[in-house]
């Protein structure tokens, strides 16, 4: 029963206590609202939760070595090479920290064998081949790469035409788009000598073993540069030389669920510009090379 003092508050009473429920109801929907926002930014943000080799950690494979301009120094953990690069943009896009980052190596024919991977993504001059997508699953491009000739010391006065370059000693590494592009565009005289990595065409270059060799471009212009001594990239082929251009994709396990969420961050840095940015930084030098005729 209210007395006297009570009846005169009574309504002052329950204007403060209804304002007090107004205000906790406010609070707990604000509480709600913001945790909702947050899980819907981490999940958002982390479109590859649950579908990485270790949780909270992307793997990410790339050559060993592995060359500029894809990587500098053989340290992709740096950041620093075109294909270092994207990765760690990419990595970014889909909600990584750069320290949730891990790098491993692995040969090139390795990964392209069908089976499990010890990897997320494997960045290494990828080409996206009908034959290879049997096998193994390949993001969309990153990169579509010029293809170029390189010659020896030997062979540096050839002339950038199909007739001059069919009469050359061709080596290529048999496991590379190299071989159906020369067997295609070039149709050379001798078939080509075929070699197990970059390395050992190098090597039968500089040794003077084969005249020319099919790279992308960059890998050439560098191979020219710092690798073989007295070897030219004397032409590239036009982007519509062939019906089938090299597209460079990252390899990952056949049925990853990944790709999805790969291939969404790779959109997403194609319509920013950021990937276009990368490009220009890393492989900005390779223009003032003729096209073959």
């Amino acid at each position: 029963m209210l007395d006297s003092s009570d009846a005169r508050n009574y309504p002052l009473r329950k204007w403060v206590q209804q304002k007090v429920l107004d205000m906790s109801k406010t609070l707990s929907l604000a509480a709600i609202s913001v945790a909702l926002m947050t899980t819907t930014a981490f999940a958002g943000g982390h479109c590859a939760a649950g579908k990485t080799l270790t949780e909270g950690t992307l793997t990410i494979a790339t050559g060993n070595p592995a060359y500029y301009p894809w990587v500098l120094d053989d340290a992709p953990e740096s950041g620093e090479g075109f294909e270092a690069a994207v990765a760690f943009a990419l990595a970014t896009e889909m909600g990584f920290a750069a320290e949730d980052v891990l790098w491993v190596r692995s040969s090139f024919d390795e990964a392209i064998q069908p089976g499990a991977k010890n990897f997320d993504i494997n960045i290494q001059q990828y080409s996206i081949t009908p034959e290879r997508d049997q096998v193994v699953d390949f993001s969309a491009p990153y990169y579509t790469a010029p293809m170029a000739v390189l010659v020896s010391a030997n062979a540096v006065d050839t002339a950038p035409t199909i007739e001059a370059l069919r009469a050359l000693k061709w080596g290529a590494v048999g496991s590379t788009t190299a071989v159906p592009k020369l067997a295609a565009i070039i149709q050379p005289n001798d078939d080509p000598l075929l070699y197990g990595d970059n390395a050992d065409v190098n090597a039968a270059m500089t040794a003077n073993q084969i005249d020319a060799a099919l790279f992308d471009l960059p890998t050439a212009l560098f191979l020219s540069a710092v690798m073989i001594e007295g070897s030219k990239v004397i032409g590239q082929f036009a982007p519509d030389a062939s019906d089938n251009p090299d597209q460079f994709g990252m390899l990952m396990e056949e049925g990853n669920p990944l790709k999805a969420c790969v291939d969404e961050a790779l959109a997403a840095m194609k319509e920013s510009g950021e990937l276009a940015a990368i490009e220009a930084k890393w492989l900005q030098d390779t223009t003032g090379v003729p096209l073959i005729e």
